[in-house]
């Protein structure tokens, strides 16, 4: 069983890290305009060890970004547009009856794209029911079930999905039970107005930038790792836990809440927002996270784990101003 590193060991990973992730997100912005919310958050999430659902209207650049994170983390990486006629065999894998130089037959295992280090679920609200609860085993456990016989995913293993959220035909929502798989929900805004002219000069030129691989698979779970050893401390644990507790209707810790929120975070909203913490401490270069820390990645870890009532939507009231309450709740 291998030994916590000690406190000096720490630091010097932390600071190498640091000069590691420097050049991640310099390379992606090479490729990516204008979106730097969009891109730390999306990284926070792969560091933290988990799965991103980017939601935007098309042309956002969600799918180039799935594409750049791959090339530059050094991910085997795989797409799967899905659609309503889209199997769990088209995903997982299926087996086939072969027969073998000596006239006996047998099933072999042909592994479907989740296979992969790195999938791009596109328009993941498109499949059905069915093919949507395929991911949900492999999100957990990183493993999947075919005909019995479990097969484990490759290390690491990140989904990144998207959503558009303006298209509602022909759509399935995500149930409550998958999107809690996702550490975060990143929505992807409009870029702003310089960023945006950079990327039409750029991409409709002679020669458009092609990203570069900066990390290896290996480093990329070594700093995943690393996360889990930074330091929390007590007022940070106690903020995280207060700020998802008051989210919960049933709790009453803010006036009015239960006729505003249908259901609240549950504790894997915990978890997440801690790892979360974690990582967006080594971006800035620190060795422990803070409250500020808390109250930025709030609305990305908690948006898809809550939803508001009716009554609160017939007001006007969306979940990002029921975060908001929650953040100045405990500040």
């Amino acid at each position: 069983m291998a030994s916590e590193p000690a406190g000096a060991e720490i630091v010097e990973q932390v600071e190498r890290a640091i000069a590691d992730l420097a050049r991640v997100r310099e390379e992606i912005a090479r490729v990516i305009f204008g979106q730097e919310r969009v891109i730390d958050e999306t990284l926070i999430t792969l560091l933290g060890g988990g799965h991103a659902l980017l939601v935007g209207v098309p042309g956002l650049a969600k799918t180039r970004l799935a594409e750049t994170l791959g090339v530059v983390l050094g991910l085997l990486q795989k797409r799967v547009q899905f659609t309503p006629d889209l199997m769990p065999a088209d995903i997982l894998g299926s087996e086939v009856l072969e027969e073998g130089a000596d006239g006996r037959r047998h099933f072999r295992f042909v592994p479907g794209p989740i296979f992969a280090q790195l999938l791009m679920a596109d328009e993941i609200n498109r499949a059905s029911p069915r093919t949507q609860a395929a991911l949900l085993q492999a999100m957990q456990e990183r493993r999947v079930t075919v005909a019995g016989q479990d097969h484990p995913l490759p290390i690491p293993f990140h989904v990144l999905a998207t959503q558009n959220p303006i298209e509602q035909e022909g759509t399935y929502p995500l149930p409550e039970a998958q999107l809690d798989r996702f550490l975060m929900q990143v929505d992807v805004g409009y870029p702003p107005r310089e960023a945006e002219r950079r990327m039409m000069i750029v991409t409709t030129g002679d020669e458009e930038p092609k990203p570069k691989r900066v990390l290896t698979a290996e480093r990329l779970v070594e700093l995943q790792r690393l996360v889990r050893h930074i330091p929390v401390g007590d007022r940070v644990v106690d903020t995280i836990l207060e700020l998802v507790r008051a989210g919960r209707p049933e709790n009453r810790a803010i006036p009015g809440i239960e006729q505003q929120v249908a259901w609240g975070p549950g504790p894997r909203a915990s978890q997440a927002l801690m790892l979360a913490c974690r990582v967006r401490a080594l971006f800035d270069g620190r060795l422990a996270p803070s409250v500020e820390d808390v109250l930025a990645l709030a609305r990305p870890v908690l948006r898809h784990r809550m939803a508001v009532t009716f009554a609160a939507r017939a007001e006007g009231i969306g979940v990002d101003d029921i975060i908001d309450r929650l953040c100045r709740h405990v500040a």
